[in-house]
């Protein structure tokens, strides 16, 4: 058990590819935790398969490093702001950020985000101006570009003062000054004993605790993660869980676990400042106070912000059901949501009123929902997915709705191009730059439905230069109408094999989403129409056979390939009265309904 002097409990806070993971792999290195012979992965903390596929931080992770004879706890957030949840809950656990910033680039909007969080929560910020090996580093500038957003943000005069240091997290060092021979992290190490507050808390006190994190064990069950506020705690001790509501039960410390690296270790006890799980409470919640049975107290809640974004999850009725995954039924879809809520109370899940084959669940974003229908995809669930929905409120007889920050950069000839699309999506122009390289940053205040299903379009539109970042920034009043998808879809009469003739003879309406040999049916979206209206079409139409053949007479079938929909661009492409299908290995578009009187009128078009 360590002394809470020291103990250092950080968190580490970027934006997306600012080398945060990469940096954390420097650190764990050179903290002489792993064998001379052991192999050590690339974004070692990045653990879940969907993390090392995206190249992004999804979940928030913990991991400890001894340095002299200190203990640093680290807890590695997410980048991405559909992910804030995450990071809400952790920053209760720690009592200091590094915020990392990339020397080129400077702060951005999801920087901006956690190190608002941040700075509320009273958290002293230490500042690593990253990447300073690249050649186009400006570490001053973006310094100044720190500080200055650290004002925006009304950080305090201690804040103000913050330490900051450089680093190349790929090269693995950081220097105090910038001319300074770079050799290794050990100047990060000691800034951070410098800057970073010991824990409060006192040994000799209560035992007290939040549970700011769920895991689950195989053998011992749910676990609570979170760091221990005041006293001691030793297994075989019993506690009192106090939850939501108030209600007290006991239960006895089946298991205590820490971190030293990559790995959890038990240990016999615990004390004020350490990140430990504690194992034998079966019914712990995300927010529930744990604390010893002859001091009984309430910690408040922990708050989250609202969801901006919902998407209703529908039992899929295709003709393919079943055909690919094993939970089909809306039972199983219902208790597979629960159990994702019980461990991530960032999502909201409700039920839709009059339907019982449809549950509504709320995120904070496309990419927040995504990841959950993904991990969904890979348990053998088959689902349908609606067009997701901003969600309002009303204040004062006003409808609001969300609205994001969005931060574009792109090459200066696309920067018209770029204000037009945002313009003609209500979007607010908040700032305008160009450097010297030829590249134009920009601010923006847009509607969250105005960027759905635009990024897509973005990269087509910037050929696929450009760089587009949004987080939620505020509700505003509904900006009214807007325009939605431009083009219509090709819609199959019928169901059988894609076939290469009929495919052939469609690509010249439009684009095509299957090829020869693809499964259809009737009411599946085969490619999108090259005008504005729907239509349907024959994809399994094969070529007339006769016995007459003649060189020359038949024509070489060249087809170019289908446009593959990953689950967000899906999701983002498809309009009100259509459906995502999602099963383990196909991810379809269909109609929702074609009536006889709207098959006569595609007919007739």
């Amino acid at each position: 058990m360590h002394d809470p002097n020291k103990i250092r409990n950080i968190a580490i806070i970027a934006h997306i590819d600012h080398g945060k993971t990469t940096l954390l792999d420097s650190l764990l290195g050179q903290s002489n935790i792993f064998r001379e012979n052991e192999k050590i992965p690339e974004r070692v903390m990045d653990s879940y398969d969907q993390e090392k596929e995206r190249g992004i931080t999804i979940f928030a992770k913990h991991t400890c490093v001894n340095y002299k004879d200190y203990k640093i706890n680290i807890i590695d957030t997410p980048g991405h702001a559909d992910f804030s949840g995450e990071v809400e809950r952790v920053l209760g656990m720690v009592n200091c950020v590094l915020l990392l910033v990339d020397a080129q680039e400077g702060p951005m909007p999801q920087t901006r985000f956690v190190l608002s969080q941040a700075l509320k929560m009273g958290l002293r910020p230490i500042v690593v101006l990253n990447k300073i090996d690249r050649p186009h580093a400006d570490p001053d500038r973006v310094l100044n570009l720190t500080f200055d957003l650290f004002m925006e943000l009304r950080a305090n005069d201690e804040q103000l003062d913050f330490s900051y240091i450089y680093a190349s997290g790929f090269n693995g060092y950081a220097i105090a000054k910038l001319g300074d021979t770079p050799k290794d992290l050990t100047p990060l190490f000691e800034l951070i004993l410098k800057a970073a507050p010991a824990p409060s808390g006192n040994l000799d006190l209560p035992f007290l605790m939040q549970a700011a994190t769920l895991s689950y064990d195989d053998y011992v069950g749910r676990q609570a993660c979170g760091r221990i506020l005041e006293g001691k705690i030793s297994k075989g001790d019993i506690i009192t869980r106090v939850d939501r509501n108030g209600n007290h039960t006991n239960h006895k410390i089946v298991r205590i676990e820490g971190h030293l690296g990559l790995k959890k270790i038990e240990v016999e006890s615990a004390g004020a400042g350490d990140i430990v799980s504690l194992s034998g409470i079966p019914e712990v919640e995300i927010g529930d106070t744990l604390c010893a049975q002859d001091n009984i107290v309430q910690l408040p809640p922990i708050t989250l912000a609202e969801p901006t974004v919902s998407i209703e999850f529908l039992v899929n009725t295709s003709p393919f059901v079943g055909k690919d995954g094993k939970h089909v039924t809306m039972n199983k879809l219902r208790e597979r949501l629960q159990k994702e809520k019980r461990a991530n109370i960032s999502l909201k899940i409700e039920e839709v009123a009059g339907r019982d084959d449809a549950i509504r669940v709320c995120g904070r974003g496309e990419l927040h929902l995504a990841v959950l229908i993904e991990a969904m995809r890979r348990e053998s669930f088959e689902l349908a997915l609606s067009k997701p929905k901003v969600i309002t409120k009303t204040e004062n007889g006003v409808v609001m709705e969300p609205m994001e920050r969005v931060h574009v950069e792109v090459p200066e000839q696309f920067s018209g191009t770029v204000i037009e699309d945002l313009s003609k999506r209500k979007g607010e122009m908040r700032s305008l730059e160009t450097s010297e390289h030829g590249l134009t940053t920009m601010q923006f205040l847009v509607p969250t439905r105005g960027l759905m299903g635009y990024r897509n379009d973005f990269l087509t539109r910037t050929s696929g230069l450009g760089v587009l970042t949004s987080i939620f920034e505020t509700f505003a009043p509904w900006k009214g109408e807007m325009a939605g998808r431009l083009r219509g879809v090709m819609i199959s009469n019928s169901g059988g094999k894609a076939n290469g003739y009929g495919l052939f003879n469609l690509q010249e309406r439009g684009a095509l989403f299957v090829k020869p040999g693809d499964e259809v049916y009737e009411g599946m979206v085969v490619g999108e129409h090259a005008r504005d209206n729907d239509i349907v079409v024959n994809a399994t139409k094969a070529k007339q056979l006769t016995n007459v053949r003649a060189a020359g007479s038949d024509e070489n079938i060249i087809l170019t390939p289908p446009r593959k929909f990953t689950l967000e661009q899906a999701i983002d492409y498809i309009a009100d009265d259509e459906l995502v299908e999602v099963t383990p290995n196909f991810i379809r578009l269909r109609k929702t309904y074609l009536t006889e009187n709207e098959r006569k009128r595609f007919s007739r078009n």
